[in-house]
């Protein structure tokens, strides 16, 4: 009896063995002929075999799931995901028994995924479809681990699709990674045109610099770090959130870290403005220019956050100390006029709400007046913007309308003929 029951089970395990192969050859068949919907079909027949499949029927099935499920690139998402899961288990497993026999395959299918999902996020930014420019870039980082860039163009992506949560599930692993993003640019002069050029490697500039000749100044550059960014990210999605100890949490640890990092001490600042802290916010922007008094770039910003939190006359000092600095910066002397101009609106609501008496027409010139006074206050600024940039046509607009509001006829159409002049040019005209 024991020999007839041994019988029985080499029968069985012989027979189950040529059922995973049936299964297996099954699915290669429908590959073949890129039947994916009958490849899907012969993997999950497979599956339920997996357990008494050895490892290097494993690797081959693993292999044959993962491009049954990819389907050329046709797959849904859900699909590519598991197969980018299939792939993983695939590499482990043979990375595991020492035998590499579909790892090399695996990863230019790999390759091919990561290219096509590039390609469609890179699309789907075109497009201003975030959300999904967010799902791809994931995935194409799932897929290269080590080009942590794609997480963070993810989480990018995620922030302006209003995806707080997967932008903050994103920005944490980021940041728990301690991911800089900061990147060596190399640049040389072409000596033909004098036109300086970037090139993907050092190795590459070098040799049309000391070999070639075709270029010369030589300089590297290393991007800005966005670990600032990603902290004010965190913190601004959870002001967003409604979650404000979290968000000043977070700000607070990376400054502890980072105590000189100026990009940091502005997010603060700018996470107080969005909770309505404005004394906060002011001790912060203080701080900022103690830290950095010099900085042209900086005082223009801190007057950007001044002018945000209502602070117009902040805003004025933090522009004309900008402007102090460099005198050629157009966008300080743009925003002077605008905080001036600002004030307007004020003035004709107390205009508007005079009646009729000797005493409301009195006002009512003095109101007048204390306008024209704004427009001509402002003139200067915007003069000098479009002096800096001649194609300024937000400028060149205000001034056409601050001229004839004050009836200066001869100027008004002098700039009426620039600003159209302006537009036939931005109109290819």
């Amino acid at each position: 009896m024991k020999k007839i029951i041994a019988l029985v089970l080499l029968l069985a395990v012989g027979s189950m063995g040529f059922a995973q192969k049936s299964e297996v050859r099954a699915i290669e068949k429908a590959l073949k002929n890129s039947n994916y919907a009958d490849a899907k079909s012969a993997v999950a027949s497979a599956e339920a075999l997996m357990g008494s499949m050895d490892d290097k029927m494993k690797a081959q099935f693993y292999y044959l799931k993962a491009q049954a499920l990819y389907a050329g690139g046709s797959g849904s998402d859900s699909d590519i995901d598991e197969a980018i899961t299939t792939l993983g288990k695939l590499t482990d497993l043979e990375t595991s028994m020492g035998k590499l026999r579909y790892t090399e395959d695996a990863n230019e299918m790999k390759s091919e995924m990561l290219n096509s999902y590039l390609t469609k996020a890179n699309q789907a930014i075109t497009d201003k479809d975030y959300k999904t420019a967010a799902t791809r870039f994931e995935k194409v980082y799932r897929m290269s681990p080590q080009d942590t860039i794609y997480l963070y163009y993810a989480a990018s992506s995620a922030v302006n699709a209003l995806d707080y949560d997967n932008a903050l599930d994103y920005y944490e692993k980021l940041k728990n990674m301690d991911f800089s993003g900061e990147t060596m640019n190399y640049y040389a002069t072409n000596v033909a045109t004098g036109e300086e050029e970037a090139f993907n490697s050092a190795s590459v500039r070098d040799l049309s610099v000391k070999t070639a000749k075709t270029h010369n100044n030589p300089r590297n550059v290393k991007s800005e770090s966005k670990k600032a960014e990603i902290v004010k990210n965190i913190a601004l999605i959870y002001v967003a959130q409604g979650n404000d100890e979290k968000a000043l949490a977070a700000m607070s640890d990376a400054r502890s870290e980072n105590p000189d990092d100026l990009g940091l001490l502005l997010s603060e600042a700018n996470v107080y403005l969005k909770m309505g802290n404005k004394e906060k916010f002011k001790s912060l922007m203080e701080e900022a220019t103690q830290k950095d008094p010099n900085n042209a770039e900086l005082l223009y910003n801190l007057g950007v956050l001044a002018a945000e939190a209502g602070s117009n006359e902040d805003a004025k000092k933090y522009y004309e100390k900008a402007i102090a600095i460099d005198p050629s910066y157009v966008d300080a002397y743009n925003n002077l006029a605008v905080v001036i101009l600002a004030g307007e609106s004020e003035i004709v609501e107390k205009m508007n709400a005079l009646g009729t008496s000797a005493a409301d027409n009195k006002k009512y010139d003095e109101y007048k007046e204390q306008r024209s006074q704004l427009y001509r206050d402002a003139i200067p600024y915007l003069e000098k913007a479009l002096e800096l940039k001649e194609t300024n046509l937000n400028a060149a607009k205000t001034l056409m309308n601050i001229y004839s509001a004050l009836g200066e006829t001869e100027k008004f159409k002098a700039m009426r003929t620039k600003v159209e002049q302006m537009e036939a040019s931005a109109n290819g005209n």
